[in-house]
Formats: structure tokens, C-alpha cells, sequence
């Protein structure tokens, strides 16, 4: 599955896994060493993140349920944390990666029965219930 910013038409990430449960989203990536360049974690439903015991920084991006870009937190260190209100999921992506994403593109997951044309929260949800 692939996340894809649908101004661009360019991958954000090439392989996407989806926290959707209670547990999946507190665990988020607490314990890992890193995050491949091209990888992603989405949080869903998430309006904010913490980075208390990490070990790397993250990009994180906050997107509404439409996919649409609110607020994006480049190189969030250890210790920190952040919310965007109105966001409906929060995308953490390896700290300095070469993306041309602005507030107000919209994202949406490629592959694994999704469509391009549906919202983000559709997409999860059927990914979350098949």
C-alpha cells in the first residue's frame, strides 16, 4: 500500500502500516531503532503524538478525514509532542525525507482493495474491516 499526495501524484510512502486499534496506536513506534526513508505509520483516529521514549525523530504530518494536509512537524525529537486540532489522523515519516508536501494537499492510500477517489477514513476503514 502506498500513500500518495494527489497534487504531485508522487509517493509520500511506499509501504504504509495503519495503527487503527487502541493498542496499536499506543505502541506506534515505541521499541524500533528507525523508520526506513520510505515507510510510514498512520494513526487513526489521532489528533496528537507524543515521542516520549523514542529513539529517533520524525516528520509528522496531521490530515483531516478527507486526507487533506492541516499542519505538517518536521524532525519531532524524543520528548516532544504535538496536535493539530481538527486532525483525524497523524502520518509519522523518517525525519528528513524529501517530500514537497504543503497544508492543503491531499493524500490518499494507493492499493490493498483502496481507491484513489476515496477519503482517508473510508480507506482505513475498510482496511480495519474487511
Amino acid at each position: 500500500m502506498r500513500l500518495i499526495n494527489e497534487r504531485t501524484q508522487n509517493p509520500v510512502a511506499t509501504i504504509v502500516e495503519v495503527a487503527v486499534s487502541r493498542v496499536d496506536r499506543r505502541r506506534g513506534l515505541l521499541g524500533r531503532f528507525g523508520l526506513d526513508a520510505s515507510a510510514a505509520l498512520m494513526l487513526a483516529p489521532c489528533a496528537a503524538v507524543h515521542t516520549a521514549f523514542m529513539r529517533f525523530p520524525l516528520d509528522v504530518v496531521f490530515v483531516d478525514r478527507t486526507g487533506r494536509v492541516r499542519k505538517i512537524v518536521r524532525g519531532l525529537g524524543p520528548w516532544r509532542m504535538s496536535a493539530s486540532l481538527g486532525a483525524w489522523a497523524a502520518i509519522e515519516l523518517a525525519a528528513g525525507g524529501p517530500r514537497d508536501l504543503v497544508p492543503g494537499d491531499r493524500l490518499y492510500l494507493s492499493g490493498a482493495n483502496t481507491d484513489s477517489a476515496a477519503t482517508l477514513e473510508a480507506a482505513i476503514n475498510t482496511l480495519s474491516h474487511p
